[in-house]
């Protein structure tokens, strides 16, 4: 993922943390709610933490957790209860803290007293703010020293604090309480057998109008969410375990919408919390591309911001160069602290071809041909970045070399310092080739060719799909190892293929790059023992130099890469296999709640019965919230073609899913019904022009040569 070079990765939030996300704004704490500077806690707004200390106590005593229960992706209900101070096990007092996450915290108090005497309590909540920026508290290294002020006003605690000419400031009011600098204290009375409750808000200042109590009303939060649930497909399954995962899907996705700042009609999809929560070039398109069946908007939306953002200059700092996607964007951050210094960073080799194959699926799904039309100049322009900046040996093949050392080492997928090595467990030198990066330019190119010939520009088209053809075979030649039976991950510096057998090669079957003789081959090995785990295919197999199940790129599973591959496997007719892929990674949901987490560790399902947490992955994570939606419309064989009238779907669910019913499901700006029977489709409500078909969508390959020959007829 977006992940930092793993030598400054973030140290584990700890065992039982939640996380609540909404849009922009998160908040990490422990498992009795309270919030610990020490730790990388806090609530987080525009990737500044608003308030980096929020510790509970009743009577001087802190709270012993009971449980913690997330309601929605932005709330969750903590239960505690009080210690008793003459050291006797069971507490009479149980304190209930409903917090939510909008542009701030709005967090709800109760304490109950299940004895009939009545206790006299001093309720006091420690308030600290250091306003650090993202990253310093994601790497544990708070350098800026903030000067702080605190101003504590009858029930309100503002503590403002200025840095050169920076000025920021918090909120915190508790109602009926008296505040002090460093905290909100109420003295109360709870009854024997009753209740006290109050509510506390924190939020940035100049914004606490958008806070409202928990439980009173319709908060922001819920009205976001209830208008995503209106927009987006119903689905019912008979087994309850994939629709329940589905289902946190949706949810999670919906929570990590974000809007442009500039644009807000426009939604982009944000690549995790806790610590991405802002717009990523190559997280964020393959969220919102494995999104189209949900909401297709989603990628427009995307789309349209990145190209806002294209590059237009050489910058060696940011490694901005004409025409290249950028890989990141952060809102607050001192500028010092994000990749390359700025706060926009390029350093992304695949993301700048993924936005032209992105455009044509958004345009086969139906969108306005205007919206589509204004996007083919950005387009281009990414191609002329493929084959100039990408490209920079003249080789023909797109690779990478970080332009200043500041920036990212590897630039593909898997960017951990050691995510490319060779068999023998080396560090591959740049400048570095790899190979689903080839498979992604051989996407753009005919992804281009098509989008031409939906455009009526047969002449460009033919050319693009001459270069694709040709890269194609240049491909199989190059980065195939005849006495492996596999690809190289890459073509290192001195052009010398990579040897590592890895998941990389998987992806590029989505492709179709794949020459048909070696897919067979390919299969087998993703399958095998060394490669599958048993909960999913591990990114690098398990009897190479660099393997250890508890990396993050060098033997852990990650739930986008599997449903990339099974999507894969699928197009070439491996149905069995991608079975296997689903099944696993779904019933590895089913221990963390049906949420897919971005990664866990590569040990074997014979040695360990449950799927091992990596201890600093995401959750929720957008292209692990989107990898069940493709898992399933993979195995259903779902996908339309608007421009050529026509809606697929050849479902090869096992039966152990059941039965399927889905309503809703945006299609050409109609509401579709379809249903699965016992492997039987059926559809409803197809809008006007389109016709369904039961076999796969027709591949770009194919669309393109019934186009030529309609050409030539």
């Amino acid at each position: 993922m977006a992940g930092w070079n793993a030598d400054t990765a973030a140290g584990p939030v700890g065992a039982g943390t939640v996380t609540l996300v909404e849009g922009s704004c998160f908040c990490i704490s422990a498992a009795n709610g309270d919030i610990h500077p020490d730790l990388p806690h806090g609530v987080f707004h525009e990737d500044t933490r608003i308030l980096s200390g929020w510790s509970m106590t009743v009577n001087g005593q802190p709270l012993e957790p009971l449980t913690a229960e997330t309601k929605e992706p932005y709330r969750a209900l903590f239960i505690g209860r009080v210690p008793r101070a003459d050291g006797y096990a069971d507490s009479p007092l149980i304190v209930e803290r409903l917090r939510e996450v909008a542009a701030g915290v709005v967090e709800e108090i109760t304490i109950r007293n299940y004895s009939g005497n009545p206790v006299e309590c001093s309720i006091s909540v420690g308030v600290d703010s250091d306003f650090a920026d993202l990253f310093e508290v994601k790497e544990a290294r708070v350098q800026r020293r903030w000067d702080v002020s605190r101003g504590a006003d009858g029930d309100s605690l503002i503590i403002s604090a200025a840095w050169q000419d920076l000025r920021k400031a918090v909120l915190v009011r508790g109602r009926g309480a008296v505040a002090s600098a460093g905290a909100i204290t109420y003295r109360a009375v709870v009854p024997g057998y009753g209740q006290w409750s109050t509510r506390l808000s924190v939020a940035p200042a100049g914004q606490h109008n958008v806070t409202r109590p928990a439980g009173h009303g319709v908060s922001p939060s819920d009205r976001r969410h209830q208008e995503w649930v209106a927009k987006i497909p119903r689905l019912q399954m008979a087994n309850r375990s994939i629709e329940r995962t589905l289902r946190r899907s949706y949810d999670d996705l919906g929570a990590l919408r974000i809007e442009d700042p500039e644009h807000p009609e426009r939604i982009v999809v944000a690549a995790g919390a806790p610590w991405f929560m802002t717009l990523f070039g190559r997280d964020s398109l393959w969220a919102s591309e494995m999104a189209l069946p949900v909401d297709p908007s989603l990628a427009l939306g995307t789309l349209q911001t990145l190209a806002d953002r294209q590059g237009k200059v050489v910058d060696p700092m940011s490694e901005e160069e004409p025409g290249k996607i950028l890989h990141e964007v952060r809102l607050g951050v001192s500028s010092g602290l994000a990749l390359g210094g700025k706060s926009i960073y390029y350093g992304s080799v695949d993301a700048t071809p993924q936005f032209v194959m992105t455009l044509a699926s958004v345009s086969r799904w139906g969108f306005g041909k205007d919206a589509i039309a204004a996007l083919l100049p950005n387009a281009d322009r990414a191609l002329d970045w493929v084959r100039t900046y990408g490209d920079k040996d003249g080789d023909g093949f797109v690779e990478y070399q970080r332009l200043n050392d500041q920036g990212l080492i590897n630039q593909g997928w898997k960017d951990s310092w050691d995510g490319i090595n060779f068999a023998d467990g080396t560090i591959a030198e740049p400048p570095i080739a790899l190979c689903e990066v080839q498979a992604l330019v051989y996407s753009a190119l005919l992804s281009r060719a098509w989008m031409a010939y939906d455009a009526g520009d047969a002449t460009l088209a033919a050319r693009l799909t001459a270069e694709a053809a040709q890269f194609k075979k240049r491909f199989n030649e190059e980065f195939w190892l005849p006495e492996r039976g596999y690809f190289a991950v890459a073509l290192d510096g001195r052009k010398r293929p990579v040897d590592a057998c890895a998941s990389n090669m998987g992806q590029c079957l989505w492709h179709g790059i794949v020459d048909d003789d070696k897919v067979p081959l390919v299969a087998e090995r993703l399958m095998s023992p060394e490669m599958f785990s048993g909960w999913g295919v591990r990114t690098l197999a398990s009897n190479m130099g660099a393997y250890n199940p508890a990396s993050y790129h060098n033997g852990s599973v990650w739930p986008h890469d599997n449903a990339i591959i099974a999507a894969g496997l699928m197009r070439y007719g491996f149905v069995e296999e991608a079975q296997r892929i689903a099944t696993a990674l779904l019933e590895a949901a089913d221990f963390s709640g049906g949420r897919l987490p971005e990664l866990f560790c590569g040990f074997s399902r014979e040695q360990v019965a449950e799927p091992v947490p990596y201890p600093t992955a995401c959750s929720p994570q957008a292209w692990a919230a989107t990898a069940p939606i493709m898992l399933i419309t993979c195995l259903m064989r779902y996908d339309a073609h608007v421009s050529r009238g026509g809606f697929w779907m050849d479902p090869a669910l096992p039966q152990s899913y059941g039965n399927l019913h889905i309503t809703n499901a945006p299609l050409a700006g109609g509401r579709i019904t379809i249903d699965i029977k016992d492997g039987e489709p059926a559809v409803q409500g197809l809008p006007e022009g389109l016709t369904f078909h039961r076999e796969h969508r027709p591949w770009l390959t194919e669309l393109i040569s019934q186009a030529g020959l309609d050409a030539k007829s």
